[in-house]
């Protein structure tokens, strides 16, 4: 399994060690990622996703996974989050009506 966020799709960085006689060696920094479950409201069921934690924290702060994902642009997505979007557009599209 790939260490990348569902929705955002940040994944390892690399850099270097510096060490105090300036010496570099190379190192990754992986991200924060976590199992997460959101109940999505439009679609009526829990989604299970694998996240990085500034990713929740962001999403918590939207007021959940489906106004997080209607606010933002499908170019910040990565192919899985906006499947997902695009299932909720078409649950809500189908409840107005």
């Amino acid at each position: 399994m790939a260490r990348r966020c569902s929705i955002t799709g940040k994944g390892v960085a690399s850099g270097n060690n510096v060490s105090h006689a300036n010496n570099k060696t190379k190192r990754t920094f992986a991200p924060n990622l976590q199992r997460a479950t959101f109940i999505s409201e439009k679609l009526g069921k829990a989604i299970q996703l694998r996240l990085a934690t500034s990713t929740i924290k962001t999403i918590e702060k939207n007021g959940g996974l489906d106004s997080f994902l209607m606010g933002i642009s499908n170019l910040k997505l990565t192919t899985e989050a906006a499947k997902l979007k695009k299932q909720i557009e078409k649950a809500a599209a189908a409840s107005s009506n």
